[in-house]
């Protein structure tokens, strides 16, 4: 697997590429992950790390500039992996990943998959890195269309990722949806004690006569962090008895000072600044609500999978995406990027226990029923099988 980013964080894509190491390791695979300096190991993975920039061994979440060269030593790294190793198929994560993943495959003769997560010029215009519409827009866009092109099988990290590729790329040969997943066992809302919860909520600060919505991942804006703080504050000026408890980086301070600037308290926001992946039940089990108000249109929201197995209710805002994991069983706000309508959405699940805690159910079950890693593994090592039998290196055999 190559993966350009500091692999293990306690985000996104990085638990994509965890969990689906972890299931293929299962299905008795032997994977080696290729990836940045930066990143913590992870128990029982095969992690092989390039060297550092000279001048900046560091690097900012989302696209960056020092990603480029980032990229050229994790080539490097690859190919001395590849030459080493002698991988029977490659698995480039995102499209730096499969770029990479395709000069090797030639090299190595083996088949490519590529992991995809969302739009390349999508994720960079949502960082602000190009504009769209501009010169350097127009580039990267045919690079990511040529990078669409060159694998043997694409799988996407959602069915809206599938019909992007179709509609937008043209790519629908060879495009496999593998949806993200949750790990069932670990997130279990049952193997929490109740004393053990109130506990944590008294060390968090969190007053117990409070209804506890939940957020955990990347702070930014194009995840909704700011309609966020805007619906919360629009609930407590109605004296609504809500705590926000917000788990995430990066830009911790920045939006502590928002929240402060509108008028809510330490009481009212919890900011717990980096939570790791392995503490993160401890954490979310916490809530009575969970949020989702991301705006992008273009990536996964795999937090809502931990959200439902958790059995939480989930506010989200109206994308295709939240559609896909939550179905009919979603509290919707709309139009996208609406605070009062978050707020609204917000305030009807405190107004109504009873339908919170029966569509936490439900969506535990549906958790169960569409999005097991276990099932997964399955289905990637199918889609593995397939290609080598097809190219006539069934390794197995």
């Amino acid at each position: 697997m190559i993966a350009p980013t500091s692999f293990f964080l306690d985000y996104g894509c990085h638990i994509r590429i965890l969990e689906e190491a972890r299931a293929l390791l299962a299905q008795g695979m032997e994977v080696r992950i290729v990836t940045y300096y930066l990143g913590r190991d992870w128990p029982g993975l095969d992690i092989a790390r390039c060297s550092p920039t000279p001048w900046r061994a560091d690097y900012e979440v989302g696209s960056s500039r020092h990603k480029i060269a980032f990229d050229v030593l994790l080539s490097w790294r690859a190919l001395i992996e590849t030459l080493h190793w002698r991988p029977h198929l490659i698995h480039g994560h995102l499209h730096e990943g499969a770029l990479i993943g395709y000069v090797l495959s030639k090299i190595a003769r083996v088949p490519l998959v590529f992991d995809f997560q969302g739009s390349l010029t999508g994720e960079m215009t949502d960082h602000g890195f190009i504009k769209e519409g501009s010169v350097m827009h127009y580039w990267w866009r045919r690079l990511e269309e040529r990078i669409v092109e060159m694998p043997d099988v694409i799988v996407t990290s959602t069915i809206h990722s599938a019909e992007l590729l179709a509609h937008s790329f043209g790519r629908e040969e060879g495009v496999i949806p593998l949806p993200d997943s949750v790990n069932l066992d670990y997130f279990c809302r049952d193997c929490f004690l109740p004393e053990e919860k109130s506990a944590r909520r008294t060390q968090l600060g969190i007053p117990q006569d409070r209804t506890l919505i939940v957020y955990l991942g990347l702070l930014a804006d194009y995840q909704g962090i700011p309609q966020l703080l805007q619906a919360a504050a629009d609930l407590r000026a109605r004296d609504l008895p809500v705590s926000f408890l917000i788990m995430g980086f990066p830009n911790v301070e920045g939006y502590r000072q928002q929240a402060y600037t509108l008028g809510l308290t330490a009481q009212d926001v919890i900011f717990t600044g980096k939570v790791p992946y392995e503490e993160a039940p401890q954490y979310l089990v916490l809530g009575d609500i969970a949020v989702a108000p991301k705006i992008s249109a273009t990536e996964g929201s795999g937090k809502i999978l931990n959200y439902i197995a958790l059995q939480l209710p989930v506010v989200a805002y109206d994308t295709p995406v939240s559609r896909e994991y939550l179905g009919s069983l979603g509290v919707y706000a709309s139009p996208i990027g609406d605070a009062p309508a978050l707020a609204r959405a917000i305030e009807m699940l405190v107004r109504n226990p009873k339908i919170a805690k029966d569509l936490g159910e439900l969506l535990r079950e549906r958790a169960g029923r569409h999005f097991s890693w276990e099932r997964s593994g399955r289905k990637l090592l199918q889609v593995y099988e397939k290609l080598w039998t097809h190219s006539g290196k069934d390794e197995r055999q």
